[in-house]
């Protein structure tokens, strides 16, 4: 009886396995080789313009295939320079979706990441990828787009910087900036100094450098080293006339929507200036706002429908994660949701349930998030969005890359810059850096 039922048992598994493996040659029979996705676009050249990034400027669209049976496919349209392997590719994901319109705003980035340059046209190949389940990828013949970007940050940068022990990244740098403003050869900076000496460079060398010997607000090439005391200041330096001014200078938020109340210390907006705008990412309670410079009311501004206004009303905000934006050129302000990355962890100042230590977004690098001095205690972090584990990385083989849900990052205590990238699709990384 015995062997019967086991002779029983081999027959039914048998059977089985039959059935699945008949099953399996039957969907490779009727899948249909040929069945690829045939991409037609809107138009074959563009050419983009920033005063109308909100149009929509290209449609991208395909058929559903024949697959040969009922299949529900999922799509992307992946974008390359012409002639390469799409190894780098940007892809978007369009979902069961057989069609993309993008706008200006969402195109130029994707032009801009594969390294055209803004003004000047370049060819692209497009194709649409169709995935079938977990295997099958079936890609359309290459369509081409003749296209051109254009400049959407501001290059207010300058060769000229700040050293010294007062310094971020001390006398060998490499040096906080100095920007353009609108009068020729008068350079501005906006720094967080320690307690220390600062002297002016060229290039991050030695060259040419500037300080100042009787302490008067004049340069000398290759002067005396000039004492600061901790603070956030602005610096002017004007190379017509070799002077320069250190004034305390900073812009912040206050409120009973801020983190720390009407009372403060406010957070403190950073100048931003492939825009140039002050900018910072809050966490925000259901309440009230205003900016104000120097922790001061001396200085304050508020206003209603994103106006900024002397001394105005208080802007009243719903709880969430923001970017806020104040263009003091313009007078505007504005105040957007945005998903943001923080770190938690047993070494993170608020452990593994946070609220996590925020990054801001390193703006003149998409896809780069930058956290400036965060100090960690002896322990593990890992890098999360929106203080949620719903998306979370580590790095399960400790080599600077990141892996989705990967592995807790072992870190000794003492303050740190990080910087997360996620610039390349598909091979995120960071580095952490002892301050």
């Amino acid at each position: 009886m015995k062997t019967f039922l086991v002779n029983r048992l081999y027959l039914i598994l048998g059977v089985a396995m039959l059935m699945i493996s008949c099953e399996k040659d039957e969907m490779r029979a009727i899948l249909n080789p040929e069945a690829r996705p045939e991409v037609v676009l809107s138009s074959p050249a563009i050419v983009l313009s920033k005063d109308e990034a909100n149009n929509e400027v290209l449609n991208i669209s395909w058929q559903k295939p024949d697959y040969g049976f009922q299949a529900g496919a999922n799509y992307s349209i992946l974008f390359d320079r012409k002639g390469g392997d799409f190894t780098n590719a940007v892809a978007v994901p369009t979902g069961s979706q057989l069609r993309k319109t993008f706008t200006a705003a969402e195109l130029n980035p994707i032009l801009l990441q594969l390294g055209l340059v803004a003004g000047s046209a370049a060819d692209l190949d497009i194709k649409v990828q169709a995935r079938l389940g977990e295997s099958t990828v079936l890609v359309s013949p290459l369509a081409t787009l003749q296209a051109t970007p254009y400049l959407d940050k501001l290059d207010l940068s300058t060769p000229w910087g700040i050293a010294g022990s007062a310094a971020a990244n001390g006398w060998d740098g490499p040096d906080m900036p100095f920007y353009q403003t609108d009068k020729e050869n008068i350079l501005v900076a906006y720094v967080t100094l320690a307690t220390g000496d600062i002297k002016f460079r060229k290039d991050n060398k030695w060259d040419l450098n500037y300080g100042d010997d009787g302490a008067n607000g004049t340069l000398e090439e290759g002067g005396a080293n000039i004492a600061v005391t901790a603070g956030t200041y602005k610096i002017t330096l004007d190379l017509n006339a070799l002077t320069y001014t250190i004034t305390k200078y900073s812009w912040g938020l206050v409120g009973s929507a801020a983190p720390n109340g009407w009372d403060g210390p406010d957070v403190p907006l950073t100048y931003d200036p492939t825009s140039d705008q002050w900018r910072a990412v809050v966490t925000l309670k259901e309440g009230e706002l205003k900016i104000r410079q120097n922790q001061d009311w001396a200085i304050n501004y508020g206003g209603a429908n994103g106006t900024l206004e002397l001394g105005g009303g208080n802007i009243a905000v719903t709880p969430g994660t923001y970017l806020v934006s104040v263009n003091f050129n313009k007078g505007t302000y504005t105040v957007e949701k945005i998903d943001v990355w923080g770190v938690a962890g047993s070494a993170a100042p608020n452990g593994w349930d946070g609220p996590d230590a925020k990054f801001r977004p390193d703006f003149a690098n998409d896809g780069v998030w930058v956290l400036d001095r965060v100090t960690l205690k002896a322990g593990e972090i890992k890098f999360r969005q929106n203080d949620a584990w719903d998306l979370n990385y580590g790095d399960d083989g400790a080599d600077g890359t990141l892996e989705a849900g990967g592995a807790n990052i072992a870190v000794t205590a003492g303050t740190y810059g990080i910087t997360l990238d996620f610039s390349k699709p598909g091979a995120p990384t960071y580095k952490i850096t002892k301050k």
